[in-house]
């Protein structure tokens, strides 16, 4: 469920966006600044080791798609931090494929697939990416700012990027996308789909001083109601206008939305539902329907709600599937954040965001004072620095006590053909989980918060042995622990409703039998 054709309300919108053209009083393009450098990654995306791009790295100037591939194929590794600063139309014409040992690409796409450290920003009289999406996929550490995609198709022709303005999928980490906009003319039925898309194992991303209009789908977290592995997604000072549902669209795990305007949603707003956790704060809803809840699905979600403001707001009766927050939004969860943030008031929302977000607008950013104003540059580092995380020495010892994943729940990323997330708390070593590869994730978790103190990981013979590996405590994306080898692993006792293994790098594809918590 979820897909609904485009309203009335939005074809009528862009038939007037199309009059207005037609007499020559269409808004054009803002003219883009020459800023190119901005404060550091707000929200999310200074987590988990920060999100720094390019920093450090070598600039490269790109008037094409094909220059963008060049650049990023130019580089010593996939890895070495570069900046592209992007100026001129990006589009079909003049966006092809490159080859390179430290690239992936595409033609008809920018492809940011198997990199990290890479930033990509519109400087001079702008960037514009006209039907060419931003794909990135199997990648992290990257920084996509002051640019504008628009009118990216997954059917008619030409298509680019599944529809997608800019989409985000498989395994990917720490993404930053700042003071962009994103663009369509209609929802599905005329070729498009989501502006700000996120699936398959994507986590720490931050969307911040953005505009998103004119589009069926604003974006989602998760393709399914059993791919549960995204989340730790801020959103913030972003204009979501003229947009039918998905505002965003929230399958599992944890989103920060506050100080965003919502103008004309038509259909839906936030959609938090399968176990998504939203804490919704100080944002302006405006001329809207229907703005928070759980929509066309049984399967509920959950938000806590402080200081927004209701314009104009109208809400449906409640349903089988269909669970509006209203008309008197209250809190059903409690969502904990781990970084610093000053949300402005909602009352000055509107004005703040109209003036600081979208590309062209200086990267002005606000502080809490309703007042926009330029960024301090932070220091560029020689590399992107993670931040320092508890390590430890897996032991063979297994704890004492009772083994608390017996009987709980599991989802993780994607895996292997055969596995099941479920064998990994069966009690059973003839069963066993595999990723789809060598990376990947696996959770237990409870109905309700439950303290644990102690992790064993039991592997299975087979193709892989797991040499790298991080403990997060998945209701607030904290590292727990992280380590080399499997084995018992002890940190101070945490309350916590899930628990996820990542595996960061194994000899081959490895064999998870089972996964142990213990008090």
């Amino acid at each position: 469920m979820g897909r609904r054709s485009p309203s009335t309300r939005l074809r009528a919108a862009l038939a007037a966006l199309a009059v207005a053209a037609a007499t020559g009083a269409v808004l054009t393009v803002p003219e883009a600044t020459a800023a190119t450098t901005a404060a550091g990654a707000t929200g999310y995306a200074s987590q988990n080791g920060g999100t720094t791009g390019g920093a450090g790295g070598q600039t490269v100037r790109a008037t094409t798609g094909t220059e963008i591939h060049a650049a990023l194929c130019g580089r010593a590794s996939s890895s070495t931090p570069l900046t592209i600063q992007v100026e001129g139309t990006i589009n079909h014409a003049n966006t092809a494929k490159v080859s390179g040992d430290s690239c992936n690409t595409a033609a008809g796409v920018i492809e940011l697939k198997q990199i990290s450290n890479v930033t990509i920003v519109g400087v001079g009289a702008g960037a514009v990416f006209d039907q060419v999406g931003i794909h990135i996929r199997e990648s992290s550490n990257i920084i996509v700012q002051n640019v504008t995609v628009r009118n990216v198709k997954k059917s008619g022709s030409p298509t680019s990027n599944g529809g997608d303005a800019i989409g985000m999928e498989s395994d990917v980490r720490n993404v930053w996308v700042d003071h962009v906009t994103l663009e369509a003319s209609g929802g599905e039925a005329e070729g498009f789909d989501g502006l700000f898309d996120m699936k398959d194992n994507t986590q720490y991303v931050t969307l911040s001083y953005s505009v998103l209009r004119n589009s069926g789908r604003g974006g989602l977290v998760g393709s399914s109601e059993t791919e549960l592995s995204n989340g730790f997604i801020t959103y913030h000072h972003n204009l979501y206008e003229n947009i039918d549902s998905r505002a965003p669209l929230l399958r599992g795990g944890i989103a920060h939305m506050y100080d965003n305007h919502y103008r004309r949603l038509n259909e839906s707003g936030i959609n938090s539902r399968a176990g998504a956790r939203a804490k919704v704060e100080n944002n302006y809803f405006e001329d809207s329907k229907d703005v928070l809840g759980t929509f066309y699905t049984d399967a509920a979600g959950y938000w806590q709600v402080a200081g927004n403001a209701f314009d104009n707001v109208t809400w449906s009766p409640k349903g089988t599937d269909y669970n509006p927050a209203g008309p008197n939004p209250v809190s059903n969860t409690t969502v904990s954040v781990p970084y610093a943030y000053t949300p402005d008031s909602a009352s000055c929302v509107p004005d703040v965001v109209a003036r600081t977000a979208g590309a062209g607008k200086g990267l002005l950013v606000s502080d809490g004072s309703c007042t926009p104003q330029t960024p301090s540059p932070t220091p560029t580092p020689t590399a992107p620095t993670p931040t320092p995380t508890p390590t430890a020495t897996a032991t063979a010892t297994p704890p004492s006590g009772t083994n608390l994943s017996i009987g709980a729940g599991a989802d993780g990323s994607s895996k292997a053909d055969g596995t099941s997330y479920g064998n990994v708390r069966d009690g059973s070593l003839a069963t066993y989980w595999s990723p789809a590869g060598t990376t990947g994730s696996v959770s237990v978790k409870w109905g309700a918060p439950t303290t644990i103190s102690s992790v064993r990981i039991r592997e299975a013979a087979g193709a892989g042995t797991v040499t790298g590996w991080r403990l997060l405590n998945a209701d607030t994306g904290a590292v727990l622990s992280t380590g080399s080898a499997a084995g018992t692993v002890s940190f101070p006792a945490t309350s916590l409703a899930k628990v996820t293994f990542e595996i960061t790098s194994a000899t081959g594809t490895p064999r998870v039998a089972e996964f142990e918590t213990y008090a």
